[in-house]
Order: C-alpha cells, then sequence, then structure tokens
C-alpha cells in the first residue's frame, strides 16, 4: 500500500471552492441597505463554523450570541437583550483562544455600537430599519443620488443626449465626472453577484463623448433673490447651477483667474482633458450665471459686505493650501515644492522644466500620483514616490498606481521622510528616510507602520514634492464670526447651514476637508435645495426624460469591459488625455449588463425612480 498519494483536486471540493467564490461575491455586492443585523448574524454564522471549537467562547458563546441576534430578528426579544448581547460578546473578546472567534465578536460588538438603532426598531417594532431606506445600491452609493439605472439603459438605447439630460438633474458635469470620477457607485453593484461590476465611469464618459451639444434647460421664472458663491470648484458651480435653474440671480467669487477648482488646478490635462472641462462650464454659465475672478474674499471685498449686498451666501472654497512634513530642512533647502502649488502653475499651463533632473514625491495620495506622472511628462530624468506605508495602503486609486509605475516611477514605501539634506550651494541633495515594518491595524483598518531596526536610508534628489494632503485656506473668515473647527474645516450642518449665521451656508472640502468631486458636486447640490427653502421657495428640478423599459432577456456572466489606457511609452511624453474612451460596440455591451435594480431590485419597493428632488 502506498505511504503517500499526490493531492488533486475532487469535483467536490472544485464545488466547495466555487460556493466560497459566489458567497465572496455576495458579500462584496451587499447593497447598503440590506439588515445590517441580518448581515451580522451571517458573519457571525460562517465565523462560528470555521473556528475549531476547542474553546468554551468560540463553541458555547458565538453560539449563543447567533441565537440572541435571531431573536432580535424574530421580534422575541425585550430591550435587556442588548446588554446580554454585549456581555457575552465581550466575554468572547476576552477569553477566545483564537482570533477567528476574538474577531467574530468584535464585529458583534461594534455593531450594537454602530447600528444600535435598528436593534431598537426590531425590539420595539418588529420591522428592519434598513428596509425603511433601502435603494437601488449604485444609486445610494453616488454621492449626488444620479439615476444610474436610468442614464445606463438610455445609453444601450443609443440616446447620449437623454442620457446628459438625465445625469444633470442631480449632477451638471458628467463630461467631467466620466473622465475623473472615483465611481463610488461600483462598489455595491449588484451585477458583481453574477460576474463583475458595471463600468459606470466608462459609460458615463462615452454619453458625454458621443452626446450632442444638449442645451441647458430653461431656468424658472425670476425670483429677485441675490446669492454670493465663494469657490468656483465643482461644488460652487454645482449649487450655482441649481440655483440659477431655479430662477436665482448668482455671482461666483472665485480666487482664481480661472473657473474649475480642484478639477483645473489639481488634476493635470492627460486625466481631465481642459478643453473638455472648459466647454462644460461654458455651458453651466450659459444659464445666466456672473463670475467674478482673482477676488480675495476677505482684502478684496469683506465677508460683511457679501452678506449685506446678497440674499443668501454659500462657501465653496475648496483644499487649496498645502500641508507640510515639519522635518529638518524643509524650511532651509532650495528645492523643496509644494504639490498644491505645483499643480497650480500646471494648471494656468505654467509648466516647470524638470529635463535630467531627480525628483522625490511624498505621499501616496490621487494628488501624490499626480504630482509624480507629471513630473515624468515634464522631462524628468527619475521620479521616486516615498510612502510611509504599503503599497496597497496608499488612498490613491488603483489604477493611477500601477499607471505612474507603468510610466517609470519608483515607489517606495515602508519609508518615513526624517530630513532633507542640503549641498553647499543650499540645494536639496537627497532626502533621508526611516525604513518602517508593518504592524497593528489602525482604526481605518489599515496596518500602522513603526519603525524598522535598519539604518537610515538616502534617496538622493534634486527637487522634493510635498504631497501629504491639502488644508483649507481660511484667510479673512477668521474676524466673521464663522466657526472653525481644530481640524481647520467649516463648522457647517448636514444640510450645509452654518450655525448661528443667518443665511450662510458651506460645503465641500471646506467642511469635509479634502474629497472628491462628485462629493463637492453632491454638496452644491444640497446647499441650493436648502438655500432655495430658506429662501421661501420650494423649485425642484426634474428630467423630462423618459426611461426605457428594462428587458427580460440576455442576462448571462459575461466580462466587464474596461477602458484601454494609451501604452506607457507613449503617454509619459505628452499631457494628452491618457485613457481611451468605449467604443460603439463596447458601450452596448456593457450597458447591456446592468440588472436594472430600479425595476426588479430594491428601488421597485420604494416605488420606482426617483423623478426629482
Amino acid at each position: 500500500m502506498s505511504r503517500l498519494y499526490i493531492k488533486t483536486q475532487s469535483e467536490a471540493q472544485a464545488v466547495v471552492e466555487q460556493l466560497y467564490r459566489s458567497v465572496e461575491q455576495r458579500i462584496a455586492a451587499s447593497p447598503p441597505g440590506l439588515c445590517p443585523i441580518d448581515m451580522a448574524l451571517n458573519f457571525l454564522n460562517l465565523c462560528h463554523a470555521q473556528t475549531c471549537g476547542k474553546c468554551v467562547p468560540c463553541r458555547i458563546g458565538l453560539g449563543q450570541l447567533s441565537e440572541m441576534l435571531q431573536r432580535v430578528l424574530d421580534g422575541e426579544a425585550s430591550m435587556h437583550i442588548l446588554h446580554q448581547i454585549h456581555v457575552t460578546a465581550q466575554v468572547i473578546v476576552d477569553t477566545a483562544d483564537c482570533a477567528i472567534g476574538v474577531n467574530a465578536a468584535q464585529l458583534v460588538l461594534q455593531g450594537l455600537q454602530g447600528f444600535r438603532d435598528d436593534y431598537e426598531e426590531h425590539i420595539l417594532h418588529h420591522r428592519c430599519l434598513g428596509a425603511l431606506h433601502t435603494p437601488v445600491p449604485c444609486v445610494a452609493l453616488c454621492p449626488a443620488g444620479v439615476d444610474i439605472p436610468g442614464y445606463i439603459s438610455l445609453i444601450n438605447s443609443g440616446r447620449c443626449d437623454d442620457a446628459i439630460r438625465l445625469i444633470r438633474k442631480d449632477n451638471p458635469m458628467p463630461l467631467a465626472c466620466g473622465y475623473i470620477c472615483d465611481h463610488p457607485c461600483e462598489a455595491r453593484c449588484r451585477r458583481s453577484m453574477v460576474d463583475d461590476p458595471i463600468n459606470i465611469r466608462g459609460l458615463k464618459r462615452y454619453a458625454a463623448d458621443h452626446a450632442s451639444e444638449v442645451p441647458q434647460p430653461k431656468c424658472a421664472p425670476s425670483t429677485g433673490k441675490k446669492i454670493a458663491v465663494v469657490g468656483g470648484g465643482p461644488g460652487g458651480l454645482s449649487a450655482a447651477y441649481y440655483l440659477a435653474l431655479m430662477g436665482h440671480k448668482v455671482t461666483i467669487y472665485e480666487h482664481h483667474r480661472q473657473l474649475g477648482g480642484m478639477m483645473r488646478y489639481g488634476i493635470p490635462d492627460y486625466r481631465l482633458p481642459r478643453e473638455k472641462m472648459d466647454a462644460e462650464i461654458r455651458s453651466i454659465l450659459t444659464l445666466g450665471i456672473e463670475v467674478k475672478t482673482e477676488i480675495n474674499v476677505g482684502t478684496d471685498i469683506t465677508f460683511s459686505k457679501l452678506k449685506q449686498d446678497y440674499d443668501c451666501l454659500y462657501l465653496s472654497i475648496g483644499a487649496n493650501s498645502d500641508k507640510k512634513l515639519g522635518i529638518e530642512g524643509e524650511d532651509g533647502c532650495h528645492g523643496v515644492v509644494s504639490a498644491v502649488e505645483l499643480l497650480k502653475h500646471i494648471g494656468d499651463n505654467e509648466m516647470p522644466d524638470f529635463t535630467g533632473q531627480r525628483i522625490v514625491v511624498v505621499g501616496g495620495g490621487n494628488v501624490a500620483m499626480d504630482v509624480t506622472r507629471s513630473a515624468i511628462r515634464l522631462g524628468a530624468k527619475k521620479v521616486t514616490c516615498v510612502y510611509r506605508r504599503r503599497q496597497e495602503d496608499m488612498t490613491a486609486q488603483k489604477e493611477e498606481i500601477v499607471g505612474a509605475i507603468a510610466e517609470g516611477a519608483e515607489v517606495q514605501t515602508l519609508q518615513v521622510p526624517i530630513r532633507i539634506e542640503a549641498d553647499e550651494k543650499g540645494n536639496v541633495a537627497a532626502l533621508w528616510t526611516q525604513p518602517q515594518i508593518i504592524g497593528e491595524k489602525d482604526s481605518r483598518g489599515r496596518p500602522r507602520p513603526k519603525t524598522a531596526d535598519v539604518p537610515q536610508k538616502r534617496i538622493v534628489a534634486d527637487i522634493v514634492v510635498v504631497a501629504i494632503g491639502q488644508g483649507i485656506e481660511t484667510a479673512g473668515f477668521e474676524q466673521t464670526g464663522i466657526k472653525i473647527q481644530r481640524s481647520g474645516t467649516l463648522l457647517a450642518n448636514s444640510n450645509t447651514e452654518m450655525p448661528e449665521m443667518e443665511g450662510v451656508f458651506a460645503g465641500g472640502d471646506c467642511v469635509t476637508g479634502p474629497a472628491t468631486v462628485i462629493q463637492a458636486i453632491a454638496a452644491g447640490k444640497v446647499a441650493a435645495a436648502n438655500i432655495d427653502e430658506y429662501l421661501g421657495f420650494h423649485h425642484e428640478i426634474k428630467a423630462e426624460v423618459e426611461v426605457p423599459t428594462p428587458r427580460f432577456y440576455d442576462m448571462q456572466p459575461r466580462g466587464r469591459v474596461d477602458v484601454t489606457m494609451r501604452e506607457a511609452s507613449e503617454r509619459k511624453y505628452d499631457f494628452e488625455c491618457i485613457e481611451c474612451g468605449m467604443t460603439d460596440e463596447e458601450a452596448k455591451q456593457e450597458s447591456s449588463r446592468c440588472l436594472r435594480c430600479d425595476h426588479f431590485g430594491y428601488g421597485n419597493f420604494k416605488g420606482g425612480r426617483e423623478k426629482q428632488w
């Protein structure tokens, strides 16, 4: 008899592997409106099945937790059970022998704290609070609430003009978002339960690229009200757009010489072509919006003067100031550059010459990647991106990191800058870093780095670009009574109204800190609606577009159509757009993959599509 045998996957094992993949897909596609207690129970049962069962906390305790959560879901529990769940879970955390049992109990504790109102709703009223707010997953995760299934079906029908009209109901910048949106809507696309999420951003760009010059809707009759919008970025433009549609007179005050905010002064041409962005801004301004550029509120015009001249103010000043490393040599060396300032010059077409120079970029976000890739295009001999965590912990979009590396950038991770070395003339000579070793996870789930027991590292550099984040420029607002938080952001309510500041609203980066274009657009939309309400009106924005009826065929699994890039060896020498849009065939196939959750899914329970604000 043989002592050993070669292990080959049996049919049963292959089925189990497929089941695991199916479970993973369904977990990844869990829509935001699912009952969190039901989800927690399923996770708990999965973890319970994966424990060895040798210790009592795992074998007995996790089973007791599962039973208590089931009683809550069945409406058979009293409020006292919440204390029992907390105590039982805490005992398991403190006494379980393995990390699997500890993490399973921690999941229950976090849920008890994070969605306690759902527990109370089940116990007191025997209903699921999540079911009361269960929308279409992609629409729920889009900050602006764009009707995504609607415009995808219009694209599939070849009606790109109508798709743009429908998008503009909730987002006045479909073209810009088609090129640069970070597409949070795709994160819980229910299509991923079948194969892969739909390429929503790629389809939006296709619609914007193939639509004709779609005119803006007609404005409502004049209300006689005047609103000042401070900041001409995506948030300010969004607010101005909707307020103008409502019939209000809007004036934008912009610090820079051109509108666009961080779309212009933070995102390079190769990601968002300037001529396309300018065309979209010009289209928005056709609604009669007045623009005053190169105006500093607080010096050129006072905040009190604006309050006196206008019925309402909306502050959308963005994150335009840089943050410093705070290390030796940062202020004394010639050649230490701010990423924000560098991108501002590029945005105004004032291109620096990096020919033959060695550039070191410090940071791991999208701004760091934009600077890294721009430096390559500006002729740098070598570009190195230094980051204190691992590459997978970088906050930049993964495709940006992959693209930078393909274009020749070097990414050095687990390196903390400690000082900048200068030569005898005071110019940057090198960046010294302290290598790190990865450690325990922080509150955001990213492992913390800690100092490794290895020598410091010297990275030769001619220029060091600091790209570790942006701050809010609040100069001119400190003496106005506006409340500024310790983080440097302005204090505003969730409805964008500022406390104790009558008629003053704020949103976007100046309230949340640096965020995305679509989040700024959403804040502008919210502000416009609430300003309109504050002024005594209740205008509603509609899109007179008929969405095609859903199809009942062709739902077989198929691959996702991803957009392609120009070759790295070609694109790294210019600022032309690096991304190739979808072809007609690709857009037709990709749009056909939509499951139309607004009709077949949770959205149908809510009455289908929301046709107005």
